[in-house]
């Protein structure tokens, strides 16, 4: 069956910077299916825009379970013209010699081979649909340039995320396909509501930090999927203004 309108899948789509994002391109006419594990949070986001939304229930870090639900947009909506790769988590803040093998993993394994798998079954998608290619967003973190202290997990995460996304806007040329990456600093989310208390620095200071609008992050990424297929956003980066450490010295 082939849908009238874009078709995206958002990743993570249950809160946070992914629910966001998923009401933002429902309102630039996509049909939006959103990916996580949650499937009650995955609902509420739906029941919002019902005609627009569909929730997906999936493991990004099982593969079997990533191909489902690739394969339930291809047969639903008849092809992809966008996939937000944005599901990730931050792992526990700890000392470099203290973090366990099973949350060094963990974060491993969500952000780096759920984003993976997931690139790799658009990519699948994208390249056999008519008119070819599409377009991917990786959602990456300033970490992936400017690490913060007992962060080596996350850290290690983010940057393999650059590479991944160089290499998929390199490896996507011939089928039309363009990646890529917005790195975003302090997003008004549960996540990082600590920081306005305070947060450890470069320095082993604790200080608050500004933090940014999540309507600032949704703006970045409908401008990004708003451009003709011929053209790419390769990398933006979206910050509070004032924020510590991160350019300059701090």
């Amino acid at each position: 069956m082939t849908v009238s309108g874009p078709i995206a899948i958002v990743t993570g789509g249950g809160s946070g910077i992914g629910r966001a994002v998923a009401l933002g391109l429902a309102q630039d006419g996509y049909r939006v299916v959103i990916a996580g594990r949650r499937l009650a949070l995955l609902q509420e986001v739906a029941a919002e825009v019902p005609t627009q939304i569909t929730p997906f229930a999936c493991d990004l870090t099982q593969p079997e379970e990533v191909d489902a639900l690739f394969d339930t947009v291809a047969r639903d909506f008849g092809r992809l013209d966008l996939l937000f790769n944005n599901a990730g988590v931050s792992g526990p803040p700890c000392l470099l010699e203290d973090m366990s093998p099973a949350d060094w993993l963990r974060v491993l394994d969500i952000n780096v081979n759920g984003l993976f798998y997931c690139t790799q079954a658009a990519f699948r998608i994208m390249k056999a649909q008519a008119p070819q290619g599409g377009r991917i967003i990786n959602n990456g973190s300033i970490s992936a340039t400017t690490p913060r202290p007992n962060s080596i997990a996350y850290t290690a995460a983010k940057h393999a995320v650059a590479g991944m996304t160089k290499a998929t806007a390199l490896d996507g040329r011939k089928y039309r396909i363009g990646c890529g990456q917005i790195d975003i600093g302090n997003a008004q989310t549960s996540m990082a509501t600590a920081m306005q208390q305070g947060t450890l620095q470069a320095d082993l200071s604790t200080r608050p930090e500004p933090m940014l609008d999540l309507a600032c992050v949704v703006s970045a990424i409908r401008c990004m999927a708003s451009l003709p297929p011929e053209a790419v956003v390769q990398s933006m980066t979206v910050l509070p203004v004032g924020m510590p450490s991160f350019v300059g010295r701090g």
